[in-house]
């Protein structure tokens, strides 16, 4: 007995201190997140200047909206392709040596270096097209990166699901794609939104990539909407320098602008905020629509 008590003991001693140390070392990169971001945040408080936020040559206004189109035009593209393929090898795919391939293909892709993947969109989407830089080339780019994040989420997502899920819904009289469309993708999409926030963050901070493809300049006028001119700001098809692209270039060839300096730090400061707004907002998004979908299945 008194043995079997000082094991016992000794078991939840060791459980104890592997709890504290987990949670050490969570507390540990969670702090240094909010240091880090918290120390970007001020630096760019302190650089604000007169006119940082204008739509000039000054400012950062033009950065920032290419930044979030660019975003926008990828996630358009990446997000439905990504979940088709996760959806395919999830419920459709046979397991054999193309699905093997696939996913292996997949793999290989999720590792390949941003800067691989800009020479290949500049290769493909500027010489091949005989086009110039232009943002629908590098959204491209930033599609590539998301894609295998977008699938392997999806798929791993709906594998996850109980079993009870397909044959209640089949049982019904459900079809494989009804079951797939009004069931296990809603219940996912919890876990779908964590890889598109995934997506979103590697996007508005992406800068190698976009370097070959999307280039380094802006030139807009907000008061043109002809969507074929260069300066129109919604066309796809002109060059878009985004803010990660202008940190680089203000920290490394700025010289020529006397605010390169303060223009990094606020633009640091932007991105970072826009990648946590962007996320709080997701998860908002996320949590209504599986209230929503709570609800409907009452």
């Amino acid at each position: 007995m008194n043995e079997n008590s000082s094991r016992y003991k000794r078991v939840r001693g060791v459980d104890k201190f592997m709890t504290g140390v987990f949670y050490g070392i969570g507390g540990f990169f969670i702090l240094l997140l909010i240091v880090l971001a918290a120390y970007i945040i001020v630096k760019g408080i302190t650089s604000i200047y007169p006119g940082v936020f204008s739509f000039t040559s000054m400012g950062i206004g033009n950065q920032f909206f290419n930044t979030i189109y660019l975003v926008f035009l990828s996630l358009i593209i990446s997000v439905p392709l990504g979940v088709a393929a996760g959806s395919y090898l999830a419920e459709y795919a046979r397991k054999g040596r193309l699905t093997e391939m696939i996913t292996m293909s997949i793999e290989a892709l999720s590792s390949l270096p941003s800067i691989v993947v800009g020479l290949f969109g500049y290769l493909v989407f500027i010489l091949m097209t005989g086009m110039k830089w232009n943002l629908l080339a590098g959204a491209l780019a930033v599609t590539i990166l998301s894609l295998p994040t977008i699938t392997t989420t999806t798929r791993d997502a709906l594998a996850a699901l109980p079993s009870h899920y397909r044959s209640g819904s089949i049982g019904l009289g459900a079809t494989r794609w009804q079951t797939l469309w009004h069931v296990l993708l809603p219940a996912c999409v919890p876990r779908i939104i964590t890889g598109v926030i995934l997506v979103a963050g590697r996007g508005f901070g992406e800068a190698a990539a976009l370097l070959y493809t999307s280039g380094q300049s802006t030139v807009l006028n907000w008061a043109n909407w002809d969507i074929t001119s260069p300066t129109c700001p919604l066309n796809v098809f002109r060059p878009g320098e985004t803010l990660s692209l202008h940190i680089w270039v203000m920290r490394t060839e700025g010289s020529m602008n006397p605010h390169s300096v303060e223009i990094a730090n606020v633009s640091s400061m932007v991105l970072i905020i826009m990648v946590l707004g962007f996320s709080l907002l997701a998860r908002y998004l996320s949590r209504k629509l599986d209230e929503k979908n709570k609800g409907a299945a009452k």
